[in-house]
């Protein structure tokens, strides 16, 4: 494989379907991409498009290239991230990602940090999923429970939050003020993932029986958007929601510890170092403010 652009003008052709979507993908001539596939072609010795009116359709062995040459490009994208990260500008493209329920505090940290450089462009990505930092799929993660493990990884910490246990007035008057000896008649909001990290959850996996968690969420806005309507007891940071009322005080077992953690080829890079400074910053603040937030 000896010439990079042909490849990847036959992985756009089998993406698009017809060579003028693949021209405009690649901004080039539509005469480029067919010289490009007929010379692939006859150095493989092998036909990669059925060619017809409607454009091209990609043989067996067309779809196979394609796939190779997808993830080929998607690493050289991925690549020239990394690479674009350890420069001295802070500038370019910034991925931060972190749990849902953690998006409110960062999104007005990192707007801010935004407007101190405003030739960055910032993506926060939030979900359970944990990107591959090796790959130079972001370049700050904030991340929940045990401190990460994954080798070639700078992990410092960051954030410790208390979590209690809570209910909304509206269950309390339909089902009761809860205590803790009576929690075994109460409905309860869990997770979904009967395996989370979270150590709070991990406690109501091995006190709560199954059965009595009665509404289950995928993620923790959903959990607290769920607390808040009255479906069940569950758990919150620590004086975050006032309206809610505490079942139980938050203990010590049930601290959520926040990493910040990057990846070893990054991290002292200009753009990763002052983000980190600033998102420490931050922290501190709301340990200063915020009664659930302590730094380690």
């Amino acid at each position: 494989m000896k010439d990079w652009d042909e490849i990847r003008t036959a992985y756009h052709v089998a993406r698009a379907g017809t060579v003028s979507g693949a021209a405009d993908a690649l901004g080039i001539h539509h005469a480029t991409v067919i010289r490009h596939i007929d010379t692939l072609e006859r150095r493989l010795s092998v036909k990669l498009f059925q060619r017809h009116a409607r454009g091209y359709t990609p043989t067996e062995a067309g779809a196979d290239l394609a796939r190779i040459a997808q993830m080929t490009e998607d690493q050289f994208n991925q690549l020239e991230g990394r690479l674009k990260g350890q420069g001295d500008e802070v500038s370019g493209n910034l991925v931060v990602t972190a749990l849902p329920g953690f998006s409110a505090r960062l999104a007005p940290v990192l707007t801010d940090f935004q407007s101190r450089h405003p030739d960055l462009r910032v993506q926060l990505l939030t979900g359970a999923r944990l990107f591959r930092l090796e790959y130079g799929e972001a370049h700050i993660a904030i991340r929940a429970g045990t401190a990460p493990q994954e080798p070639d990884n700078v992990v410092q910490p960051f954030l410790d939050v208390a979590f209690g246990l809570y209910a909304a007035p509206c269950y309390v008057e339909r089902y009761g003020m809860p205590v803790e000896k009576t929690l075994d008649r109460h409905r309860f909001v869990g997770p979904e993932e009967t395996n989370s990290r979270a150590p709070f959850m991990r406690w109501l996996a091995q006190v709560v029986p199954s059965a009595d968690i009665s509404f289950r969420v995928s993620d923790d806005v959903a959990m607290q958007e769920a607390l808040l309507a009255g479906a069940g007891l569950g758990f919150a940071v620590h004086g975050a929601l006032p309206e809610l009322v505490e079942v139980l005080p938050p203990r010590p077992e049930w601290v959520s510890h926040l990493w910040l953690v990057t990846h070893v080829d990054l991290h002292r890079s200009s753009k990763v170092q002052a983000v980190l400074a600033h998102l420490k910053d931050a922290a501190r603040h709301w340990a200063q403010s915020e009664q659930g937030l302590t730094l380690p």
